[in-house]
């Protein structure tokens, strides 16, 4: 496909998008007020509309149309995984949703109500998942036919090389055509002697060879540490000419790292990071955790004042601990917790290091003198961690995440892996917290925050909520 034929298919496909998302508006228009509409749907189409509603539709379409592009809904899909694409699909729905929302509530928009707005996002959701299903099912069969199909080259044999073209074969829908490699007769490249691939050029022929054949993209897979003046150049040939340039993300030897590109001006950076919490879901989350934790003050509130009543009138001393924590990348801040021990409790504590009982550089014992009584019940229940709702309000902490360890505990820690739990905002519970507490030893303890890292999701989080009351309830492995 053409560059001018591409783009014309793009803004296509970009004006299909809008007119889903009017009939969205109009089956739920004409869902809602189904009951108690007395005119026929001719004459509703026949009904003439306001200037200021023409407006407002103009300013939605606008809106949505940039919510989408900033989604990647127009960007090119041919190595995206479908269900990422269909993800996709569905947030930038559900955004649209929201600024339908915000433009009711603006405009002042009666007919916005929450069920209108709830087929609204049923309905786009469902017509534009629809229309990228049926777009891979056309494109697909259209590759298969021998259309619409980009011409490869790979510069580089070895073992990285072979493995990605063997890929790319593999799946053939993506509608690549390998039309050979780059190969400058390294020695010790016997694998790739052994495939049916063609070597079609070395470094030396490589510019008349670009500039003689078809050739859509170049995949470049070779050692970036003893061939990075020859990348170079290849790079800047392929840039003169218009000629696609990818590198693979393994170029580090990646091993729970991901990458992605980004851009700072002129300057293009990939950006490597673990886990699954980042860009846009990091705001997601901090909006989540602090509506959550406002709702939530509010209504433990007369439960704060009656505790701190009886942590008061029951033993001497605040009402509240606050401790140095280690939090997001390895800050500090002060956590707040309901006084649940005597007022010199962090003094003691060199005398009891000999009786701790779990391992790893955490210090817990189960009768632990210094608790008093009162505070062994709100350690039981949990009641004591209630007052970091005031951490999570100020971003210190979130609802949920890898709870924040002492200062002490911290500087225990003699594997660097472990460390990765501080890459993400510390919480109130996680995985530890639902799966046994202190009755897991500290190795679990960090494989499960690695666990949490590594498949974090919102709706992650909203199980790890739902099964954290149980478990209070229960009070199992509280100490």
């Amino acid at each position: 496909m053409t560059n001018l034929k591409r783009q014309i298919a793009l803004k296509v496909f970009q004006i299909s998008d809008l007119l889903l998302m009017i009939f969205a508006l109009l089956a739920a228009s004409y869902a809602v007020n189904f009951q108690n509409l007395t005119i026929s749907f001719e004459q509703l189409l026949s009904m003439r509309v306001k200037l200021s509603n023409f407006a407002i539709l103009l300013v939605l379409l606008f809106a949505w149309r940039i919510l989408f592009g900033l989604f990647g809904l127009y960007t090119s899909k041919r190595f995206s995984q479908r269900r990422k694409e269909l993800v996709d699909v569905v947030k930038a729905a559900t955004f649209g949703t929201l600024i339908l929302f915000l433009a009711a509530g603006l405009f002042r928009i009666s007919l916005v109500t929450p069920l209108f707005l709830g087929f609204f996002w049923c309905v786009s959701s469902i017509m534009l998942v629809l229309s990228r299903l049926i777009l891979r099912f056309i494109v697909k069969k259209a590759r298969l036919r021998g259309h619409n199909m980009r011409h490869m080259l790979i510069v580089g044999t070895n073992s990285r090389a072979i493995r990605f073209a063997r890929k790319v074969e593999a799946s053939p829908d993506l509608g690549y055509r390998i039309v050979g490699f780059v190969e400058n007769g390294w020695t010790g490249n016997a694998e790739f002697h052994q495939t049916n691939y063609r070597a079609v050029v070395d470094f030396k022929g490589f510019p008349e060879y670009i500039r003689k054949n078809v050739v859509d993209e170049v995949v470049v897979c070779l050692p970036m540490k003893s061939l990075y003046q020859k990348c170079a150049d290849i790079v800047a040939l392929c840039q003169e000419q218009g000629i696609m340039i990818r590198f693979l993300s393994d170029l580090f030897d990646l091993q729970s790292g991901r990458s992605t590109a980004d851009h700072l001006g002129d300057d293009a950076l990939v950006s490597i990071h673990t886990g699954a919490m980042y860009g846009w879901q990091v705001f997601a989350k901090r909006a989540i955790d602090f509506t959550l934790s406002l709702i939530l003050l509010v209504c433990i509130l007369p439960l704060l004042l009656f505790v701190s009543v009886l942590i008061k009138l029951t033993s001497p001393g605040p009402v509240f601990f606050a401790q140095e924590r280690v939090c997001l990348n390895k800050r500090r801040f002060q956590l707040y917790k309901f006084r649940t021990m005597v007022p010199d409790a962090e003094k003691k504590l060199a005398e009891l290091e000999q009786f701790n009982e779990v391992s790893g550089p955490v210090f817990k014992i189960k009768n632990d003198p210094r608790i008093t009584w009162i505070g062994k019940y709100l350690r039981k229940l949990s009641i004591d961690e209630f007052p970091q709702i005031i951490n999570v309000l100020k971003g210190d902490m979130s609802l949920v995440g890898p709870r924040p360890l002492p200062v002490r505990d911290y500087e225990g820690f003699d594997q660097d892996w472990q460390r990765r739990r501080f890459s993400v905002r510390p919480g109130i519970t996680c995985l530890w917290q639902v799966g046994g507490r202190s009755n897991i030893s500290f190795d679990q303890w960090m494989e499960l925050d690695m666990e949490y890292i590594d498949k974090w999701s919102i709706w992650l989080d909203f199980k790890i909520l739902a099964q954290t009351v149980p478990a209070v309830l229960k009070g199992s492995g509280a100490a």
